[in-house]
């Protein structure tokens, strides 16, 4: 036995998706006094600008929106009551296809091995457990993701650590409801071509693929603050326009992929720590 607290790493691409997937997860594990660890691997600069500028357009500065979306994800943190913040600092590379997934300094365009083993220094120093990230396809593509997945995994093979890992994912059977739940808060919202619905469709698993359904209800007031702490990004977070009530309804249950594990705990299972305590 040690006297080492019990330590949940999360690696996210950028300010904001900590609440989005993880906030749930983080805020529970935190108040049963687990260590709750987030590694936000880029400085968010292509997010909107004040107003709701958009990238590449007049008066958008990525350094300015960085600065802003730092102090931010460290409002977030607070919410969430995470133990440690870091932060890789990459810039921000942009939604598939933009000049700056190519752009000197963008996550994208950084070796995997540098990334993975800057990551490697923090996991030998936290030492987590658990260790929760995306899926090889960033969840729904974003290059940023990706990449945080490439490093996550990589880092874990220079560390020979032997924590329990997972990525975040979304039954299909919830992917329905958030898409009636879209066009409820949406009226304006269009149909989306059949190519658009087609890849939706694939987006998450099938409920039976699933292995880990984390109950996060009692915590789910946390996350819409922790979300609502993004304040620049509103525009862009979908969630925050069907209020704290339905968001609660909607979103109790955060779900994961185990991808790796030494403990033998059994699956399906309720609890990222299962076979740790």
């Amino acid at each position: 036995m040690t006297d080492r607290p019990l330590t949940l790493m999360a690696v996210h691409a950028h300010p904001d998706d900590e609440a989005t997937g993880t906030g749930g997860v983080l805020a529970r594990y935190a108040a049963e006094g687990i260590r709750t660890v987030l590694v936000t691997c880029t400085d968010g600069g292509c997010g909107d600008g004040p107003g709701g500028v958009k990238p590449g357009e007049p008066g958008h500065d990525p350094a300015a929106v960085a600065q802003m979306r730092r102090r931010e994800l460290e409002a977030s943190c607070d919410v969430l009551k995470i133990s440690d913040l870091e932060m890789l600092d990459y810039a921000d590379s942009g939604m598939i296809g933009w000049p700056s997934n190519e752009a000197p300094g963008s996550f994208w365009r950084t070796p995997v091995e540098e990334g993975a083993a800057r990551l490697a220094e923090l996991m030998r120093h936290y030492r987590p457990d658990v260790v929760v990230t995306y899926d090889e396809n960033g969840f729904y593509g974003h290059p940023d993701h990706i990449q945080a997945h490439r490093i996550t995994m990589a880092a874990l093979e220079m560390t020979e650590l032997t924590p329990k890992v997972y990525w975040t994912t979304m039954p299909r059977s919830a992917m329905q409801r958030f898409g009636e739940t879209m066009r409820e808060f949406g009226e304006d919202m269009p149909e989306p071509d059949p190519a658009e619905a087609a890849e939706m469709a694939e987006i998450g698993l099938p409920d039976e693929e699933i292995s880990t359904w984390v109950d996060t209800t009692a915590f789910s007031g946390q996350k819409f603050d922790a979300l609502a702490a993004h304040a620049s990004q509103g525009e862009n977070i979908f969630f925050l326009k069907m209020g704290k009530e339905r968001f609660g309804e909607l979103m109790g249950v955060e779900t994961f992929v185990r991808v790796k594990d030494a403990t033998g705990a059994a699956v399906p299972e309720n609890d990222l720590f299962a076979g740790l305590r």
